[in-house]
Order: C-alpha cells, then sequence, then structure tokens
C-alpha cells in the first residue's frame, strides 16, 4: 500500500520547469500556453527554456513570452544534445524541485501541482504521468503512428503510454519531477546518452534505493510524428542507444525492449540458414506470416472499435514500422557499443534534440 503525508503543503515551494528545444516553432507555443494556464503559483514558477541552438522561428516565438510569463528564461545548448539541455537547465536552477517537460507536448492544468502535491505526500524519488499520444495532423497515418505508440503491440506495457488505473511503481516516467537534491546525491544525466539518458537516469535511481511513481491523473499530450520516415528515425534512435545504456548500468532495462531485436534476429538467422536447411525457409516464412496475421488482427481489431475502416492499411504499416526500426535500431546499437565498443563521439550530428 502507498503510503503519503497528507500534512504536506506546497504553495510556498519554488520549481523549475527544464524544457530542452531545438527548432519546435510548431510546438513551442502550444507547450509554453498550457504552462501558463497552470492552477501552480506563477510566481512560484521558473521556465528554463534550453534552446539547442534553433535555426527556425522558435527564438523569435520565444522571445514574445517575456510579456506573459515572466519567468521564461532562455539558455543556449551549444551541444543541442537532449542530457545537456537537462544538465543546463539543472545548474542554472536554484528552485526546490525540477519539472522536465517536452517542447512537443502540452499539460492539463493541474499537471505541476499534482507532480509537485504527489512528489511530497509520497515517499518517492521520481512521480511522472501519462503521455497521450495525440496525431501530428489530420491524416489517416499521423492517426495511425498515434494509436500505435498507445497499444501494447505497439509499445509493450510503457505504462506511461498505455496508462493505468491506479499508481504504479515503475522503471521510467515521461519527463519527471525531482526533488533538486536528488542531482546532488545521484549525480546529473550522461551526457553520452544522446537518447535514453532519462532511463538510465532512473534506473542508476533505483540502484540506489529510490522509487518512481506513475500517477493516472497527471496527464500530458504528445504530438507525435506525422510521417513513416520521421516515426522510424524516432524509434531507430531511441533503441540505438539501449544497448550503452545496458553497458552502463550493467543489465537490461527491461525485456520489452529486446523483444523487436529478437524477432529481427530470428528472421535474419533463418533467412541465412535457408540457403542451406530447407527447414530453415519454413521457419522463416511461417515466423513473418505469424507475425503479419497478428498485426492485422490488432489492426482490425482497433479499426473496428474506432469504426474507421480505412485505418486498417496505415496501422498494419505503423506497427510494423516500429517493430522493425526499433529492432534494427538495437541491432546496430549492440554491434557499435557492445561488440566493437564504440563512442558516441560525432554520432549526434543529423538528431533532432526534443522527443
Amino acid at each position: 500500500m502507498l503510503k503519503k503525508d497528507k500534512n504536506k503543503k506546497i504553495n510556498h515551494l519554488k520549481v523549475s520547469i527544464i524544457i530542452p528545444c531545438r527548432n519546435e516553432e510548431r510546438y513551442i507555443a502550444k507547450c509554453l500556453d498550457s504552462i501558463i494556464k497552470q492552477d501552480f503559483p506563477k510566481n512560484k514558477l521558473e521556465v528554463l527554456v534550453v534552446d539547442g541552438m534553433s535555426s527556425d522561428k522558435t527564438l523569435q516565438i520565444l522571445k514574445k513570452y517575456d510579456e506573459h510569463l515572466l519567468s521564461v528564461k532562455i539558455l543556449k545548448n551549444p551541444k543541442k544534445i537532449t542530457p545537456c539541455a537537462f544538465n543546463i537547465g539543472i545548474k542554472y536552477s536554484k528552485a526546490d524541485f525540477i519539472l522536465i517537460m517536452g517542447a512537443h507536448s502540452v499539460y492539463k492544468k493541474d499537471y505541476i501541482s499534482k507532480c509537485i502535491k504527489y512528489l511530497n505526500q509520497y515517499k518517492v524519488d521520481n512521480v511522472g504521468g501519462i503521455s497521450i499520444a495525440i496525431p501530428g495532423n489530420k491524416g489517416l497515418l499521423a492517426n495511425s503512428i498515434a494509436i500505435v505508440l498507445a497499444h501494447p503491440f505497439g509499445v509493450g506495457n510503457a505504462y506511461y503510454r498505455i496508462g493505468v488505473k491506479e499508481p504504479k511503481y515503475v522503471d521510467t516516467v515521461w519527463g519527471g519531477c525531482f526533488n533538486r537534491k536528488l542531482f546532488e546525491e545521484n549525480g546529473l544525466f550522461d551526457e553520452e546518452l544522446i537518447r535514453n539518458q532519462d532511463d538510465e537516469f532512473n534506473l542508476r535511481l533505483i540502484k540506489n534505493g529510490g522509487k518512481i511513481l506513475l500517477f493516472p491523473d497527471i496527464i500530458s499530450y504528445y504530438y507525435s510524428r506525422e510521417s513513416l520516415g520521421k516515426f522510424c528515425k524516432m524509434f531507430f534512435q531511441y533503441s540505438y542507444y539501449k544497448p550503452l545504456t545496458v553497458r552502463k548500468i550493467g543489465g537490461l532495462l527491461t525485456w520489452r525492449q529486446i523483444v523487436p531485436s529478437l524477432f529481427i534476429s530470428a528472421l535474419g538467422v533463418s533467412l541465412l540458414l535457408s540457403f542451406f536447411i530447407d527447414a530453415a525457409f519454413w521457419l522463416f516464412f511461417s515466423t513473418i506470416g505469424l507475425y503479419l496475421v497478428i498485426d492485422l488482427f490488432f489492426s482490425m481489431m482497433i479499426s473496428l472499435k474506432k469504426k474507421k475502416l480505412k485505418l486498417l492499411p496505415f496501422l498494419a504499416i505503423s506497427f510494423i514500422a516500429l517493430h522493425f526500426s526499433y529492432g534494427i535500431g538495437y541491432l546496430k546499437g549492440i554491434l557499435d557499443f557492445i561488440v566493437f565498443n564504440g563512442k558516441v563521439k560525432g554520432r549526434a550530428n543529423d538528431l533532432p534534440l526534443t522527443r
């Protein structure tokens, strides 16, 4: 049973919101507007937008917000990558609590107050909520991508994506809300991890005896990628850095993260052996055939539930794109970071900062 302290008050607490940002002219205004509407006292908020040298209109948009939210501060991130943005914000902040938010998301008006409230009421080190994917545009493909990001066949038991009915201890959360002292005790985010730096930090936290709690009533809305190219690139990047994270923490994060790579490996090995062994040929086709049947089954069930059969082919393609890009990225990460013990230097040139 979860224990909480009902006597904790939050009105006097100061909060630094850290938003890593790069070339987010489409979304940053929506993100900041949702922060302005928060029910948490504005004089206790400090909004730190850490910009990764944006080349679009992001900075022009940010400068306009001084009129609406006087605590908005723009910090420069010359290295352009997410963990550096986190660390720049943490070092600059003098607040009691650190709340990490994404420029690609908008937040319910009680998001901040609930994060701080629950962090103080429960004996945990990090709290977070549900990230609900919403389409990047009105097209069928964009809608399908958003649906896939919230379905167990797509993302397994990633609870911050698929949701929970009650508060639940988890291995990681979206964003996260921390007591600032936590970073003094556990260190900052690992800047070698261009992706998955939050996973590594949370696993490091758990290894040191910390607890992470996911609350179903802490809700944000994430604008998902609208094209297969961007979608595949994102999940390839996520999975590519997983093996490096595994190497750093000395073990697997969760079993769900290796399933796609095991599936891709099984296909590759059976296809290779099929040139020499007849049974391997049938194993290859039966494996990929079974996968496609399951894919079409879930795609059909979702389409029927949504009463929109036009979604079916787009859902099927989106599931395939997610699984294959993730699986291939993970395998390449194993080769680069585990087998060849490679370094990250020079790999971040073409990576957008925000998620």
